[in-house]
């Protein structure tokens, strides 16, 4: 029983070590959040538009907006600034 404790301690100081290295979210699924967070609140955005005449639409609307600005800083915080871009093909 002590050698069963001993090893399970070994095998979650390997889990922790292996774990350590790899981040919870990986770069890809963190992108996709930022865009699916910029298309809810652009919606909002746009729906809240038509009636502005409500105290409540025009809070939804300034919300939604700053909102849609963060996402988008988000978003673009994401990218490598070192990445080339691709080149057009000359003819």
């Amino acid at each position: 029983m002590i050698q069963q404790k001993k090893l399970n301690k070994n095998l979650k100081k390997e889990d922790q070590e292996k774990t350590k290295d790899k981040p919870l979210v990986d770069i890809v699924t963190k992108k996709e959040i930022a865009k699916i967070g910029m298309t809810v609140s652009m919606g909002l955005t746009v729906l809240s538009a038509f009636n502005l005449r409500s105290r409540f639409s025009k809070n939804l609307h300034i919300i939604s907006g700053a909102a849609l600005v963060g996402f988008s800083f988000y978003h673009n915080s994401l990218y490598d600034k070192s990445e080339k871009k691709p080149t057009s093909i000359k003819k």
